[in-house]
């Protein structure tokens, strides 16, 4: 029989003995061993530290990137070999997909991301902080990837998401991973990354896998590192409790399975287009991955008058749910993930029969299609009742880790919000609703209770992800139960594996040690004007100084009268008692644009491509006529741009290949006292010499 591979210390190894019996979970035929016995965790602890982590760190955004993308590409081009291992997992080609090319959608996702960050191995959070009257002094926050790895323990369920979910984020931080998946579909785990490997797209080091068990791992963390988990609760409070994790603050995120609820908003009645949505995702809810989702919907809340018309037509759909082989293309809902899932599951049903009911289903025997009932770890969808869901803590405490689902009345909204948070944290609620209000007073009320939320109405159906999908760009956790913690969330998540360090001097040095100008540094003056400069000879804190420039009353009538703002404060027969004004003002964006006729470099084709936008415009002192204003303008970032890559079946833009960076300008705009009269960020579009 096949033993799985153990990829440590830049080899792939086999553990010591035996070890553990892995098993298709349709047939129930053996089909490999897993073992980590003999292998040394603090050497692959240390490998980490010492080979992946100096390379990554070495990388900038954005390289990191790139190099996400370029992986993402390559495991795309093989997700057919994936899908062939996956079946034996009992999932279907549905459920395989939300695995397989979902989890490389997160390394997508996670690549695209490199467009908000510097091409730097660091990055500033948040914005400057003045710490002085004369502006000597201030303050900012840096972040750095921390020295140390990131431990990944996943769960069964998502053998690829939830690690790709994972490793996108850390990566992208510049921190090395090490990755223990479930042991039970940990088969399809290592076939991924055997392809990871191959590829040579990651650094030495970046990536480790371990199949079976995490033996002594969590003795050798230290605060550098980060310890993720994804499963039951109880596994996760052991491991978050573990005397190393406590002593040396190791940083430990839990996304733990949680009692995620689904509201029918009382504004919903049979032959609205809500209703169907609501029917239809309760059932996809209990059916795809055959339940064994951590955002899976386990409690459903009713309005108590409609209580009989949902039971039945979800258990109509239920009833339309092929059950079987997955390679069966009739098949819709494939098997649990091994017998012992299985057996758990009837164990917690029992648990659940204490204060419901079965109203659709059965414990004992399942009809499939092209299998084994028994020898498949198959599973009938079981749709519970119970009707005192206030004095029964059986549905809000215990989770069959699989399709069930029971079902429970509420009289009002504020008993579904309050039946909705009885569940102590989940990951994720929903609420289908027409209402507006109801959806407002439903939200505010639940928030806190759940990672996240989910309003859905026929605006938004066709294109929703679901009740249970995570998303690449939001949070995904939950408080309480859930585990507390949160992964993911786009820029948000990849905080997690970087180092926050507050940065106090002068505007000058924290200017070099960002290579983000900052406000009151020293510039750089003289020589030729930036706008000549190519994108590599721009140096940040390059700057110049203007001329003054009067401003007239005719100035002003001319700009109201070409853009058409003839707001009053802007005409000079205006009487201004009363107003914010003393007289005519010149309008703000005359004031802007009267600035880049003082900065731009006029007539003479020159690096500069185009203007790409402004950010953070503000107006900070009205300039009447007879003011004179002049203008500082600064180099304050750069970022290069990649090349968009030839697509025969697309017409580029005009444009697109020509290499390029964005080069962010302060613009501080003065008057005569030298006083500031507005304040602005300029992006420019601006040519390289040379393709990157």
């Amino acid at each position: 029989m096949v033993k799985l591979g153990n990829y440590i210390n830049g080899n792939w190894i086999t553990g010591d003995g035996d070890g553990q019996i892995l098993y298709n979970a349709v047939t129930g035929e053996p089909i490999a061993t897993a073992t980590t016995d003999g292998l040394d965790f603090e050497s692959i602890v240390r490998y980490a530290r010492e080979k992946g982590n100096p390379a990554l760190r070495k990388m900038t955004f954005q390289e990191r990137g790139r190099m996400l993308r370029a992986l993402a590409l390559y495991l795309m081009e093989r997700k057919e070999l994936f899908y062939t291992i996956s079946y034996q997992s009992g999932a279907t080609r549905i459920d395989s997909w939300i695995d397989i090319e979902g989890g490389i959608g997160n390394l997508f996702s996670n690549a695209s991301l490199r467009r908000k960050l510097p091409d730097e191995t660091f990055c500033l959070d948040g914005d400057p902080i003045s710490l002085s009257k004369q502006n000597t002094f201030m303050g900012h926050h840096i972040l750095v990837p921390k020295e140390g790895v990131a431990v990944h323990i996943n769960a069964y369920n998502f053998p690829v998401w939830g690690m790709l979910e994972k490793i996108a984020v850390n990566l992208l931080a510049g921190v090395p991973a090490i990755v223990k998946p479930a042991t039970v579909t940990s088969y399809l785990t290592e076939a991924v990354v055997k392809e990871i490997i191959a590829s040579k797209i990651l650094p030495e080091g970046a990536l480790q896998l371990i199949c079976g068990s995490a033996g002594n791992l969590l003795n050798f963390v230290n605060s550098q590192d980060v310890v993720t988990f994804t499963g039951s609760a109880s596994t996760g409070l052991k491991l978050k409790s573990h005397p190393n994790i406590l002593s040396e603050n190791v940083p430990f995120n839990m996304e733990a399975d949680s009692l995620n609820c689904i509201v029918l908003g009382n504004d919903v009645t049979p032959g609205q287009p809500e209703w169907d949505i609501f029917i239809k995702e309760v059932k996809k809810e209990m059916t795809v991955k055959a339940g064994q989702k951590c955002t899976a919907i386990r409690r459903i809340f009713v309005p108590e008058n409609k209580m009989e018309e949902v039971w039945k037509a979800v258990s109509a759909e239920l009833s339309k749910t092929a059950i079987g082989n997955p390679l069966n293309e009739k098949v819709r809902m494939g098997s649990l993930a091994g017998q012992g899932q299985r057996e758990e599951v009837k164990t917690q049903v029992q648990k659940l029969l204490a204060s419901s009911e079965i109203l659709y289903g059965s414990l004992d025997s399942v009809a499939v299609i092209d299998a084994n009932a028994e020898s498949g770890a198959f599973l009938s969808p079981l749709l519970l009742l119970n009707k005192t869901p206030f004095t029964s803590e059986e549905p809000h405490n215990v989770e069959a880790f699989g399709p069930v689902s029971t079902i429970m009345p509420y009289k009002n909204i504020d008993e579904a919000i309050e039946l909705s948070k009885k569940g102590k944290g989940s990951l994720c609620s929903s609420i289908v609703t027409a209402d507006p209000s109801t959806a407002r007073k439903y939200v505010i009320g639940a928030a806190t209770h759940h990672g996240r939320i989910l309003v859905l109405n026929n605006e938004c159906a066709k294109e929703s992800t679901g009740h249970g999908s995570p998303l690449p760009l939001l949070v995904h956790g939950g408080p309480g139960r859930a585990g507390g913690g949160e992964e993911m969330g786009g820029l948000r998540g990849i905080k997690h594996y970087l180092q926050r360090t507050a940065i106090q001097g002068s505007p000058t040095m924290i200017t070099a040690i960002s290579n983000v100008y900052q406000a009151h540094a020293k510039g750089i003056t003289g020589g030729i004007h930036p706008f000549k400069k190519y994108f590599e000879e721009l140096n940040v804190g390059d700057q110049i100084v203007t001329e003054k420039r009067l401003i007239t009353s005719e100035d002003i009538d001319a700009f109201a009268d070409l853009s058409g703002d003839h707001f009053y404060a802007h005409i000079k027969d205006t009487n201004f008692e009363g107003t914010m004004f003393e007289q005519q003002v010149a309008h703000g964006y005359f004031i802007m644009s009267a600035a880049a006729g003082l900065f731009v470099d006029s007539y003479e084709k020159n690096p500069v491509l185009l203007n790409y936008g402004i950010d953070e415009l503000r107006f900070t002192k009205p300039m009447y006529p007879g003011s004179s204003m002049y203008i500082r303008f600064t180099c304050k970032e750069k970022t290069a741009q990649e090349l968009k890559e030839a697509n025969p079946d697309v017409q580029m833009p005009k444009g697109a290949d020509i290499p390029k960076g964005i080069v962010k300008w302060l613009v501080e705009i003065f008057d005569e006292q030298d006083e500031t009269a507005g304040v602005g960020t300029i992006l420019t579009m601006v040519q390289m010499k040379n393709k990157i």
